[in-house]
């Protein structure tokens, strides 16, 4: 089997892998694709190998993103949940790399596979707890703690440099860009981030964590605790 940077692919038992590799087709994501569609079929599940994931929800013409998935996870949620359709819609944040699966074959092993189950049930409950804490942070955080944060889950899947603009930024938090200009520029004036064009890049951790305080850990240290704890298959 090859070696998949996918976190769910690669904690998968051999026998599962061994059910789904046929289906597994490698794709190449550029930003701005939506990949699922609100309240439309879902097709295709994607496991990202790099890059960043936004699931966006929509009020009117007002969209907000409520989650992000890295090589952690896998798109598709409404699958692994029983349905074939979500509300929210799933766009590719930052290019990627990814395996695509059909979304018809994804549930059909579901059924047949207790550890492939499980697997997925523990990533789709844990994406519900990052939800959680999204929203609590859209509710309780200023926007200089909830962009460390962002900035910090970020970090976590696509690396120091996040390949995002203020404009962007100001969609996916669903601000002014006048305020993510001003919060990114008191970050850099702090130290812990520096910028350039369309780009920004980590300089301090550490300080984010600090400014990002609780809304920032738990659904992290969650993921880590259930990935570890699934049951693996026999190979």
């Amino acid at each position: 089997m090859p070696d998949y940077q996918n976190y769910l692919l690669a904690r998968m038992s051999q026998s599962d892998l061994r059910v789904l590799k046929p289906s597994l087709e490698p794709v190449e994501l550029e930003a701005g694709i939506q990949v699922e569609q609100a309240n439309k079929p879902i097709e295709y599940l994607y496991f990202p190998e790099s890059g960043l994931l936004s699931v966006i929800a929509f009020s009117g013409d007002q969209h907000v993103e409520v989650g992000v998935i890295g090589r952690e996870g896998v798109s598709g949620l409404a699958v692994i949940l029983g349905n074939d359709r979500s509300p929210h819609a799933c766009s590719v944040q930052v290019s990627c790399k990814a395996h695509r699966l059909p979304a018809d074959v994804l549930s059909m092993l579901m059924k047949r596979s207790l550890s492939l189950n499980e697997l997925m049930t523990l990533y789709a409950n844990n994406f519900l707890i990052q939800s959680t804490y999204t929203a609590l942070a859209n509710a309780q955080a200023d926007i200089e703690e909830r962009l460390a944060r962002w900035l910090l889950m970020s970090q976590d899947r696509v690396g120091k440099e996040v390949p995002l603009t203020h404009e962007d930024l100001a969609v996916l938090l669903g601000v002014r860009r006048a305020g993510i200009t001003e919060t990114l520029n008191a970050l850099e004036k702090k130290m812990l981030i520096r910028t350039s064009r369309g780009r920004i890049i980590i300089a301090d951790r550490p300080g984010l964590k600090r400014i990002a305080g609780k809304f920032y850990g738990v659904p992290e240290v969650e993921y880590t605790r259930a990935i570890q704890s699934a049951r693996v298959g026999a190979g």
